[in-house]
C-alpha cells in the first residue's frame, strides 16, 4: 500500500519562506516522478514543480526563481523550498508520486497561506 504524506505548510507573511516535505512509502526504484501541485479556492488543481528519479526538474512559470524542488531518493522524499511567497501562492499543496508504471498516488495536502 502506497502512502504519500506532506508536511510543512502554514501561515507566512508575503515575502516569507516555507519548506514543504513529502515522503512516499514506495521504494525509490518504483518511483519515476515526484512532484507538487496546488489548488486554491475556486480554482482547478495546477502543476507547480516535479523532479524525476534521474533529476530532471520542471517548474510552473509563475514559480521559477522563487521555488526550488529537490529530492532524497534514499528516503523517498521530495522537498519544495518556497521563497518570496505571494498571496497568490495561497493554496492547498499536494504531493504526487508517479511510479514506473505511470500509476499516480496523491497525498492529502498541506495548507499554505500567504497573508499579512
Amino acid at each position: 500500500q502506497v502512502q504519500v504524506v506532506e508536511s510543512g505548510g502554514g501561515l507566512v507573511q508575503p515575502g516569507g519562506s516555507l519548506r514543504l516535505s513529502c515522503a512516499a512509502s514506495r521504494s525509490v526504484f518504483s518511483i519515476y516522478t515526484m512532484g507538487w501541485y496546488r489548488q486554491a479556492p475556486g480554482k482547478q488543481r495546477e502543476f507547480v514543480a516535479s523532479i524525476t528519479s534521474g533529476g530532471t526538474i520542471n517548474y510552473r512559470d509563475s514559480v521559477k526563481g522563487r521555488f526550488t524542488i529537490s529530492r532524497d531518493n534514499a528516503k523517498n522524499t521530495v522537498y519544495l523550498q518556497m521563497s518570496s511567497l505571494k498571496p497568490e501562492d495561497t493554496a492547498v499543496y499536494y504531493c504526487k508520486t508517479r511510479d514506473i508504471n505511470f500509476n499516480d498516488y496523491w497525498g492529502q495536502g498541506t495548507q499554505v497561506t500567504v497573508s499579512s
